[in-house]
C-alpha cells in the first residue's frame, strides 16, 4: 500500500534536500579553489572528472544496450566539447577570483538557458522574462563594477562558464528526450574526461598522494551534489527550492573570508541578491503559469 505523504513535507524535504546540495557545491567550490594553489587548474580538472569516472559505473550498462541516431551522438560529442569548455573555464576562474565571485555569477546560468531556449527552441520570451532577465544582467555589473575596478581573467572566464553551462544544459534537455538522466550523465563523464586529458597533458605536474586524496573527495562532492539537487527537484517544485539557492552566496563568502582571508565584498552579496531575485521570480512564473495549464484531476467536474 503506498503512503501518500502531504505537499508541506515533500516540500520540507525538498528544501532539506537543496540545503545539503548547496552545502557540497560551496564544499566542492572551496575544495577546488585550495587544490588550485598546487596543481595545474586543467590538471585538477581532469583528475576530477576521472575519479569522478567511478561514480558513473553502474550506468554503463544502460549505455551498452542503448542505441542512438548518429544525431544523438553529434548531441553527445558537442555537450562533451562546450562542457569541457565550461570546467576548464570555472576551474580557471577559481584559482583568480574569490568562491563568492564564482557562486554569485553561477547564478546566471539560468538566465543563458531561458535565453537559449528562447533563440534555438523557439520557446515564448515574454515581457516578464525580458525585464526579469534586465535585473539579471543588472545583477552581474554590480558584481564585476565595469570602470570602477580592474576586471581580471578569472572575472571573463566565469562569463565564458556561464555561456558555456547554458549551451550545455540546453543539449542535455534535448538528450534527456531519448535517453535517461544516468546515460546523459555518464557519456558527459566519459566525453569530458577525454575532452580535458589533452589539456591536462600540456601541464602535468606529478601529483602526490594528499593531492590525489582531496581530488577524490572534490569529485565526491561533485556527486553528492547534484544527487541532492536531483532528490531536491523530485520533491518539490523549483519554485520551492530555488529561493534556497541564495544561501550558497553567504556560505561561500563565509568560507573564503575564513579559509582563504577574502574580503567581504557586499556588492558581490548584493549582485547575487538581485540575480536570484531575478531568476526565482521567473521560476515562480511559470510554476504559475504551469499551474493553470494543467488541470486539478481533484476539481469537480460539470
Amino acid at each position: 500500500m503506498t503512503t501518500l505523504v502531504p505537499t508541506e513535507t515533500r516540500h520540507l524535504h525538498g528544501i532539506l534536500w537543496m540545503l545539503l546540495a548547496g552545502f557540497f557545491f560551496v564544499l566542492l567550490n572551496g575544495l577546488v579553489k585550495y587544490v588550485g594553489q598546487t596543481l595545474p587548474s586543467s590538471q585538477a580538472a581532469f583528475l576530477r572528472y576521472l575519479f569522478g569516472l567511478a561514480f558513473v559505473l553502474p550506468a554503463l550498462g544502460q549505455l551498452k544496450r542503448a542505441r542512438f541516431s548518429k544525431t544523438m551522438w553529434r548531441l553527445f560529442a558537442l555537450r562533451g566539447v562546450v562542457h569541457t569548455g565550461a570546467v576548464l573555464c570555472w576551474f580557471y576562474a577559481m584559482t583568480q577570483i574569490t568562491v563568492a565571485e564564482v557562486v554569485a555569477m553561477n547564478y546566471l546560468n539560468p538566465i543563458y538557458v531561458m535565453l537559449g531556449a528562447a533563440l534555438f527552441l523557439g520557446e515564448t520570451f515574454s515581457t516578464r522574462r525580458m525585464v526579469a532577465v534586465v535585473f539579471a544582467f543588472l545583477g552581474v555589473l554590480i558584481i564585476l563594477r565595469p570602470g570602477v575596478r580592474e576586471l581580471g581573467a578569472g572575472h571573463l572566464s566565469m562569463v565564458f562558464t556561464a555561456i558555456f553551462l547554458g549551451m550545455s544544459y540546453l543539449i542535455a534537455k534535448r538528450l534527456s528526450q531519448e535517453a535517461s538522466a544516468a546515460v546523459v550523465v555518464a557519456i558527459m563523464s566519459i566525453t569530458v574526461t577525454i575532452g580535458l586529458a589533452p589539456a591536462a597533458w600540456l601541464v602535468w605536474v606529478p601529483p602526490n598522494g594528499t593531492q590525489l586524496a582531496w581530488l577524490v573527495l572534490i569529485a565526491f562532492c561533485a556527486t553528492a551534489g547534484h544527487y541532492a539537487m536531483s532528490r531536491a527537484f523530485a520533491e518539490a517544485p523549483v519554485s520551492v527550492t530555488q529561493p534556497v539557492t541564495f544561501l550558497q552566496i553567504i556560505w561561500a563568502t563565509a568560507m573564503g573570508a575564513w579559509l582563504f582571508a577574502e574580503p567581504l565584498d557586499m556588492w558581490v552579496v548584493g549582485g547575487a541578491a538581485v540575480i536570484i531575485t531575478a531568476v526565482s521570480y521567473i521560476t515562480w512564473r511559470e510554476a504559475m503559469l504551469n499551474r493553470r495549464i494543467t488541470p486539478n484531476p481533484n476539481a469537480a467536474k460539470s
